[in-house]
């Protein structure tokens, strides 16, 4: 398939497209099979029997040393509530990735439950084909809470004891959702934020690698990868997002 470009398809049949071993990182967030406007509500068995289909097809694009990060939230079905990432971890296992990491996004707003606690985060399974995998810890070092802090005894006396490129962000990240007054707003209802696909990109891929997302939905995987030099392809069934991809690709090109 033609690489930086946004397909207009379902991505069940778009992943048969897609040559074996070719693309180097898988970041996308599903639907959550919620009822949302883009996606048809269906039982949870064969929700899971359709993402587990796709998760075939993951493994079979992704080159060797290629990971997969699925960010997800909760299914719910009559106030019982089911997180997503807990239903499909056995599913990727099945299919032979092997778990790195559970990461935690947090943000602080969202909608306010009252017959259960307030959800304020959701989470990024990342997952790799083999043990021979893209991590770049650099590209995402946080700033240190003590940059300036030494060694004050030892051989080492007086030399900085923590790394001055920053410290490791840890599996809990806090990035601001993205809600009706965030700048990054489109229509799309379901849109996560710029900042949380830079650093899925910068940690799991390298320049000119190809970055694919099967549910482009507002084109925020695209964006990022353009900003970041690499290359994408993307799937989306609605049009209207389509268009939403379009214009923001197009912003970021002409700047």
């Amino acid at each position: 398939m033609e690489i930086n470009k946004i397909y207009n398809m379902d991505c069940s049949v778009g992943l048969k497209e897609i040559e074996k071993e070719s693309i180097n990182l898988i970041f996308s967030s599903p639907p959550y099979n919620i009822g949302k406007e883009y996606e048809t509500k269906t039982s949870k068995q064969a929700y899971i029997k359709w993402q587990s289909e796709l998760i075939t097809e993951y493994y079979r694009v992704l080159k060797t040393n290629g990971c997969v990060v699925y960010q997800v939230g909760n299914y719910v079905e009559h106030g019982a509530v089911y997180p997503i990432d807990c239903l499909l971890f056995n599913e990727f296992i099945l299919n032979g990735f092997i778990p790195r990491n559970r990461i935690i996004w947090t943000f602080e707003h969202g909608l306010h439950c009252t017959k259960r606690l307030s959800g304020r985060h959701e989470t990024a399974l990342w997952f790799t084909k083999s043990n021979d995998y893209t991590f770049n810890l650099n590209e995402i070092r946080v700033p240190q809470k003590y940059p300036n802090k030494k060694y004050y005894k030892g051989d080492k006396k007086g030399q900085l004891s923590c790394n001055p490129l920053g410290k490791n962000p840890s599996d809990v990240w806090s990035i601001t959702n993205v809600k009706n007054n965030h700048p990054e707003k489109t229509e799309h209802p379901c849109q996560y934020p710029l900042e949380l696909a830079n650093r899925v990109i910068k940690a799991f891929s390298n320049e000119n690698e190809i970055i694919l997302d099967p549910f482009i939905g507002s084109g925020t995987t695209a964006v990022a990868a353009i900003k970041l030099n690499r290359s994408y392809l993307g799937f989306e069934k609605e049009e209207l997002y389509i268009d939403i991809c379009n214009n923001r690709i197009n912003n970021v090109v002409n700047k």
